[in-house]
């Protein structure tokens, strides 16, 4: 069974739709004793950091989900809030990933927000079996996580950012494998064999 995190932090629909197309069985929940018992974990997210962090301590998840040893994975915010700090509302936050999260400079060559197909490099996981380095995936977001030694693959928008990070069993994407076709697809059906 997966569990689906539900931190008020939207983007859920997204995300059990895909699960749906992968024929997967989850769950959305809150609930601490549901997610220590899952065989993996989701933490999607859309929105700001600093909200998020203070919707998980709010549900008393922080440290269940820090405890965690199955695979969990973050997506977009849920990744950054996995990271030690975000410069989005100055928020302290779980420290899993061992790497900042910082805004888009202002640059009239990069649009800030992040938003649309970009391409993925570097990819050194077997969350990227079967996938090439140069495949496309979807982003929206105004916030990176800095290149560290939690990077699995990366992405240049005006400069060099962590695209997905990894350590031990937790793993994050900043970009939306739920809108990401079909390498997005194959990057949650690697997620959940592993």
């Amino acid at each position: 069974m997966i569990a689906i995190i539900d931190y008020k932090m939207g983007n859920l629909r997204s995300v059990e739709n895909a699960l749906k197309r992968l024929e997967a069985e989850f769950v959305v929940t809150a609930d601490a004793s549901v997610i220590r018992k899952a065989d993996r974990v989701l933490l999607p997210g859309v929105g700001n950091a600093a909200e998020a962090m203070h919707n998980l301590r709010q549900a008393d998840l922080v440290q269940t989900i820090c405890d965690l040893r199955r695979p969990v994975l973050g997506i977009c915010v849920g990744l950054q809030v996995m990271c030690r700090h975000s410069e989005e509302g100055d928020a302290e936050c779980m420290g899993i990933f061992d790497t900042r999260v910082r805004r888009f400079p202002a640059s009239a060559a990069e649009k800030v927000p992040h938003m649309g197909w970009n391409s993925i490099h570097n990819l050194d996981s077997k969350l990227f079996n079967g996938i090439k380095g140069g495949e496309h995936v979807y982003y929206v977001h105004s916030y990176y996580p800095e290149l560290c030694q939690d990077t699995i693959a990366t992405t240049r928008h005006g400069l060099l950012f962590s695209g997905a990070l990894k350590y031990e069993n937790f793993y994050g994407t900043q970009f939306h494998p739920e809108k990401s076709g079909d390498t997005g697809e194959r990057i949650l059906r690697n997620f959940l064999m592993l």
